[in-house]
């Protein structure tokens, strides 16, 4: 199963981003595999929150078009939205205190107790999620790496 983070989703719908291809492509076939994809509320949020934002985007989306981009994802025979597990407070501040940090790292923390909950791999371009120790993570390469930071 996949898990994507905020700004997976967020590259897979803004075509001006340099991600936009490969996130695109990793979500296309995250859909078509056996295992299918996993959707935490707090990505979907971030989503909406950052792909409506006219600071966060050139051409924000409308509310209804964020939405419905999140209805369509639902949708989907092989999407689940995965919850929190009866541990999730123990694994998210294990990684939390692993990490020796929380402050921004504190959703993708979340994120990452939700895949180690549902046996999920993150999808992220995001390279701190390298520091949650046992985490499976597919790390997608960036069009150009010298030029952002890690």
């Amino acid at each position: 199963m996949k898990l994507p983070d905020t700004n997976l989703l967020v590259y897979s719908v803004n075509a001006s981003s340099p991600f936009h291809s490969a996130a695109k492509a990793w979500l296309a076939d995250a859909f078509a595999a056996s295992g299918g994809v996993a959707f935490a509320w707090n990505a979907l949020i971030g989503f909406v929150r950052i792909a409506t934002h006219p600071r966060a985007m050139q051409s924000p989306l409308t509310v209804s078009d964020a939405t419905g981009m999140v209805d369509e994802w639902l949708s989907q025979p092989r999407a689940v939205v995965v919850n929190p597990g009866p541990h999730h407070a123990d694994v998210l501040f294990k990684l939390l205190l692993q990490c020796g940090t929380g402050g921004n790292l504190t959703n993708d923390a979340h994120l990452a107790a939700l895949a180690v909950e549902h046996s999920a791999t993150v999808g992220t371009f995001d390279r701190d999620f390298l520091k949650f120790k046992g985490v499976q993570i597919d790390l997608l390469t960036r069009p150009d790496s010298s030029k952002f930071p890690s």
